[in-house]
């Protein structure tokens, strides 16, 4: 899908492009491919003679080839956006390439931003949506990028919140009293899926936070941008700080939820380790009168049985009684 975006009396307009002739009849200053066809790929290239690259979203992490600048002056940025998900949904991250293209001169155009990535991203239709509300929210394609990053930070915000939202509910079920086994399974499940959504949200905004320092150390932004990527960076910072918390939490949970699978086992081998005492004294019992040597009082005595069969409940019931009484068997 190849979508293009202009402006028009301060907003940003979409529209879907279908053929190269139509790709002519706009002068955009986003254009962004949704898992690009060849054509379209040709159609870009054509157009705009931008060569997008096969390895364009290759998952490589090394910074000198994520962040760099061309002869021309073209900035190339690969960055991670994360997909919270829900219900079966799991979590992931998309990456996207980015191609900050300065200065066109075929196209009379000074700054077209192009972005390949293979799905669609909550915040670039986060970012959408607001610049057809807000005029004047984006002036330039530098400032599309910009408030992509700023809609990535807001985003990482809002999903902490619902994880904070899940752990309070987990809170709740497994602080609230008596925790069996089933309960504590899926509460451990539910915990295990808010650490691992949280460890995304820290790991993709480690990587914005390098995308936008790039930006600023590239002398690329006007000084109204520069203040908005510091303030972006504080914004990631303050959400650092929120996911440690979160991964705090998340420990205390998880220990707990723990400690009460524990005690729940010491219960059971309580149980065990209690009978197996109460049944040591009959057991003694059956044993001796099991000997079966010639010269014993009882082998001769009409009512040896039931006397031993007596003696064998006694000891047993006995203990039992005693275990009750100090809170043992509870």
């Amino acid at each position: 899908m190849l979508n293009i975006f202009s402006l028009a009396n301060g907003r940003l307009f979409q529209e879907e492009i279908e053929s190269l002739e139509e790709l002519s009849r706009f002068q955009p200053i986003w254009v962004d491919l949704e898992s690009p066809t060849p054509e379209e790929k040709r159609w870009v290239k054509q157009y705009y003679g931008l060569s997008i690259p096969e390895d364009a979203m290759d998952e490589d992490i090394e910074e000198s080839a994520r962040f760099y600048e061309e002869d021309n002056g073209d900035l190339h940025i690969r960055s991670d956006f994360l997909i919270a998900g829900s219900g079966d949904d799991e979590p992931r991250t998309v990456r996207v390439a980015f191609v900050l293209n300065m200065l066109n001169a075929s196209l009379k155009s000074h700054g077209v931003l192009f972005s390949i990535h293979d799905e669609d991203v909550p915040v670039f239709r986060l970012l959408r949506l607001r610049a057809r509300r807000a005029p004047g929210l984006i002036e330039d394609a530098k400032e599309v990028l910009l408030k992509l990053y700023d809609a990535d930070a807001e985003y990482s915000a809002d999903t902490l919140e619902g994880i904070y939202d899940e752990l309070e509910m987990v809170s709740k079920q497994v602080l609230s009293g008596e925790v069996t086994d089933t309960l504590a399974g899926e509460a451990l499940e539910a915990i295990a899926r808010q650490e691992d959504l949280n460890g995304r949200i820290r790991r993709n905004m480690m990587d914005t936070r390098r995308a936008v320092s790039f930006m600023m150390r590239s002398r690329m932004l006007n000084a109204e941008q520069f203040d908005d990527a510091r303030q972006i960076l504080r914004d990631i910072e303050s959400l650092d700080s929120h996911t440690a918390f979160l991964f705090d939490k998340i420990n205390f949970l998880m220990d707990a939820t723990v400690g009460f699978i524990n005690i729940n086992q010491n219960k059971i081998i309580k149980i065990f380790s209690v009978a197996s005492v109460a049944l040591l004294p009959p057991t003694l019992i059956a044993s001796i009168y099991g000997m079966n040597f010639k010269f014993m009082p009882e082998l001769d005595w009409g009512g040896g049985y039931p006397y031993a069969l007596g003696l064998m409940v006694a000891s047993a019931v006995v203990p039992m009684l005693y275990f009750r009484k100090r809170g043992w068997l509870r």
